[in-house]
């Protein structure tokens, strides 16, 4: 019998070195999607931890104008 489908456990982008800035929106354009929302934790890959640093740097860039409340 064939062992069933086993999911590779995604590894957080932070946690291996990659940093996340309001000020790059190339880089958080990854984490939002096409109506600007922010992309939940299971589609990014991201920790707890930096899935709440994802949203203040998200919420940031909203609030300086460097990317829309909504589309």
């Amino acid at each position: 019998m064939r062992e069933p489908y086993r999911r590779r456990k995604k590894i957080c982008q932070m946690c291996a070195g990659k940093s996340v800035n309001y000020k790059d929106v190339d880089i958080i354009k990854k984490y939002i999607n096409e109506k600007y929302k922010i992309v939940p934790r299971r589609v990014t890959g991201a920790c707890a931890k930096h899935q709440r640093y994802i949203a203040t740097q998200v919420k940031r860039a909203r609030f300086m104008a460097l990317i829309p409340f909504t589309r």
